[in-house]
């Protein structure tokens, strides 16, 4: 969160403040009574260490006094991850099980002006760095970059192959002994789809549903996954959040967002948008995240931008980042993991 060691006790209030629209004392020390039986200055005092290191803010004076996340936009509140995932996914507080639309009116201004200028200043042109490289190096760097995105995306998604064993895979067609043939045909469908993408990268300079269902089917393709739009209600491991399950309300969120991100004109928070609202939306009835990362990559590689491996993501905080914006709406954790790819892709890469 920051410097500021919190106690467990005011990690919750933080979290719970985060939640909310603005909490009177009373209410806080109602919510928590359960878990922290406390007394009216014990709780002050809480609150106190809060608005001192700036990580709320208050409003009114008295018993009358109101406490807010610091954040107006609640796509970009910060959560204290570590304490929220103590309860399992039945008693998380107030977690979101349904679908909100109102998500679309707060898909702006996800990035600070810093943080543009600094995302601009660190990323590189692929063409302009990959031109500089001789063929055998390109083919060479090319190949490492594949095997690094498909072993590490499919690794979220469960898959047991090694980086070693996803080499040879791809170089060799050798596939590893003990692991599934399914393991084997993801890696192997993340590899068809980059090398689409990347030889029709200007096809996704503007995106449709059409596009990114083509891209799926290449992701799913041999893996006895249903293709096209789902017309069935799935559901997430590890959350009680529930997509949407009716076959319009899919369509129409969708190509809804299909819209948002087409009329984004900054690229990382277009790229962004598509990286967690697929896996929201959940389009399709398996292969959701693999879609939206490698979505993600089509939409830089068509803005003459590096695209990410996922290398040095750590599975675990990955799908922590996206089960918090599931059950809360905040893809602060999101877009950290987010920007820490950016970073290594284009200091790690085509050099």
């Amino acid at each position: 969160m920051n410097d500021t060691i919190l106690i467990p006790r005011q990690r919750y209030i933080f979290n719970l403040i985060n939640q909310s629209e603005g909490l009177l004392r009373e209410e806080i020390q109602k919510r928590i009574q359960s878990l922290y039986p406390i007394s009216r200055v014990t709780l002050i005092r809480d609150l106190n260490i809060l608005l001192k290191n700036k990580l709320i803010k208050s409003q009114g004076q008295a018993r009358s006094t109101k406490y807010f996340s610091k954040v107006i936009n609640p796509l970009l509140r910060k959560f204290d991850v570590e304490r929220y995932f103590v309860d399992d996914s039945d008693n998380r507080n107030h977690a979101k099980k349904t679908f909100d639309f109102k998500i679309f009116e707060n898909l702006r201004n996800l990035f600070s002006q810093m943080e543009i200028e600094m995302l601009n200043k660190i990323s590189h042109s692929f063409q302009k760095e990959t031109t500089k490289l001789s063929p055998d190096i390109l083919k060479r760097e090319l190949e490492r970059f594949v095997i690094e995105l498909a072993w590490k995306s499919s690794k979220i998604e469960g898959n047991t192959y090694s980086l070693l064993e996803t080499e040879s895979l791809i170089k060799e067609q050798k596939t590893a002994f003990g692991k599934t043939k399914e393991e084997a045909i993801m890696i192997l469908d993340h590899k068809s789809a980059f090398d689409m993408i990347l030889v029709n990268k200007n096809d996704f300079k503007t995106i449709s549903v059409s596009k990114v269902n083509q891209l799926h089917n290449i992701l799913v393709k041999d893996l006895d996954i249903t293709t096209g739009v789902r017309k069935q209600a799935v559901g997430i491991t590890g959350t009680t959040y529930q997509p949407l399950d009716n076959e319009h309300q899919i369509k129409e969120a969708y190509e809804k967002i299909v819209v948002i991100i087409n009329k984004n004109e900054n690229i990382f928070e277009k790229s962004l948008i598509a990286h967690f609202m697929i896996s929201y939306i959940q389009p399709y009835s398996d292969g959701n995240k693999r879609t939206a990362r490698m979505l993600t990559n089509a939409i830089f590689l068509a803005d003459d931008l590096y695209p990410l491996s996922y290398r040095s993501v750590n599975e675990d905080e990955f799908k922590k980042a996206l089960i918090l914006f599931y059950e809360q709406g905040s893809i602060y954790e999101i877009k950290k993991l987010f920007i820490e790819q950016l970073k290594f892709a284009n200091e790690t890469y085509f050099r």
